[in-house]
């Protein structure tokens, strides 16, 4: 079953498959979300998933079983 994936603030969506990593989805879909390590120590590529607690480093993030939807909070850092 395919998810749908919101990109904010870019308004940019894509669909994706269950357990297909956060980072490729993003790039499929033309948004960067900028990394620094790729093993999730710099917190560089930190999103907030609409629904969840805490934000997640996308890096490490995969697009969950179950949902149909996914609404992804890009922070526009300028530092990275």
């Amino acid at each position: 079953m395919s998810v749908t994936v919101h990109f904010l603030p870019d308004k940019v969506t894509v669909t994706a498959e269950p357990g297909e990593a956060l980072l490729n989805v993003a790039d499929r879909a033309g948004i960067t979300i900028p990394t620094g390590c790729l093993m999730g120590s710099c917190y560089a590529c930190e999103v907030e998933i609409e629904g969840q607690e805490h934000p997640v480093r996308a890096c490490l993030a995969s697009i969950p079983i179950g949902e149909s939807v996914l609404i992804v909070h890009r922070y526009d850092d300028p530092i990275w």
